[in-house]
């Protein structure tokens, strides 16, 4: 196997999908250049793997149409459409052995023996897994099984490749060591890749861009930086990390209850900003906390701390409410009953409209 097959440009324009009532997809556009990792977010029942399954084949659309390049596949059977798809379960044959699974596609193609032993063997040091050809499905660990299921995806040379949550049933730290390797993968094939997913670390760790869906409407596309501080609306900035949100007093200046001074400089420029019904969303790294006795800022009490690491978490209460805010743990570790002084970091804090319950 060519260590590089390409990608190929995918498009979504104006996608729709009914279920009766519901529309699971609500007139979505969506572009992902060739060789780019996107990654589909959001939370259960936003539309994100109906979106998938249409580009894979497996779920027709009601309107609009989908291309792969400068081709429409909306009239196209699933195996006529060249996409590889990785599904959560793996989708991995149980009686075969690791080689057979990998032939399994090339043989329903009609490929000549001699190019399907080649290519599987290709597949098999792409994955790191060349002794275990031999092997059983059962006989392999999760992360091993993962690898297979990914060489079966790509071994018929596919310019673009599905990931369906592929990675949702690996113990945590299993999980991240998958994620560097798929990525690394995915620049070495340059396949341009849709991964779907409700995991927000998964996505910001892994993809050049991501697509924030919910409702069945395209909310907000961009790279992982860009949602992270630049959130269009409480929804984003919600499900991308953690954010605080805090009523805010917009007469005569914006003002978050508990602080004597104005937001001020704590307001992070924006497009356009709300008038009525404001929240502001600061994200708990975006607090500083201060014990010094000279400290200005609103007077707080942390109430519950956990040790993180590097970092620690913190509930703390003020006259505003209680928040969430993380804090460097080199510099000091804070005690629960413990005081201090609470501000906010220059250009941190973004008004919203207020979030409906």
């Amino acid at each position: 196997m060519s260590a590089h097959i390409g990608g190929s440009v995918v498009r979504f324009e104006g996608l729709t999908k009914r279920y009766g009532p519901l529309k699971a997809l609500d007139n979505v556009s969506l572009s992902l250049e060739a060789g780019e990792f996107m990654a589909l977010l959001g939370p259960s029942g936003s539309g994100k793997t109906t979106m998938l399954m249409a580009l894979a084949g497996f779920v027709r659309q009601d309107e609009g149409r989908i291309f792969i390049g400068e081709r429409a596949i909306d009239q196209l059977p699933a195996h006529e459409r060249g996409i590889g798809v990785v599904f959560q379960n793996y989708a991995l044959f149980p009686h075969m052995t690791v080689a057979e699974n990998l032939a399994y596609p090339l043989r329903r193609r009609g490929l000549p023996e001699a190019e399907i032993r080649q290519r599987v063997g290709d597949a098999l040091d792409l994955v790191r897994l060349t002794q275990l050809g031999g092997r059983h499905v059962a006989q392999l660990s999760g992360g091993q099984q993962q690898r297979v299921a990914i060489a079966r995806a790509v071994i018929f040379r596919p310019s673009v490749l599905l990931l369906d949550e592929p990675m949702s049933a690996l113990d945590r730290k299993l999980r991240e060591m998958m994620q560097l390797e798929l990525r690394s993968l995915q620049r070495e094939l340059g396949a341009t890749v849709l991964l779907v997913t409700h995991d927000q670390e998964e996505a910001m760790s892994m993809a050049d861009r991501i697509a924030i869906i919910n409702h069945g409407r395209m909310v907000q596309v961009g790279q992982p930086a860009e949602l992270y501080r630049q959130p269009q609306d409480a929804f984003v900035a919600d499900f991308i990390g953690r954010t605080n949100f805090l009523p805010v007093e917009m007469d005569p200046k914006p003002r978050i209850a508990g602080f004597a001074e104005p937001l001020g400089d704590s307001l992070a420029e924006q497009d356009t900003r709300p008038d009525r019904d404001v929240v502001a969303g600061i994200r708990p790294e975006d607090f500083i906390l201060d014990d010094h006795p000279a400290a200005t800022g609103a007077a707080a009490r942390i109430v519950e701390a956990t040790f993180a690491g590097a970092r620690q978490v913190l509930f703390v209460e003020f006259d505003g409410g209680r928040i969430i805010v993380e804090t460097n743990a080199h510099q000091k570790l804070w005690r629960v009953g413990e005081a201090a002084r609470l501000r906010i970091r220059d250009r941190a804090a973004r008004l919203f409209a207020k979030p409906n319950d």
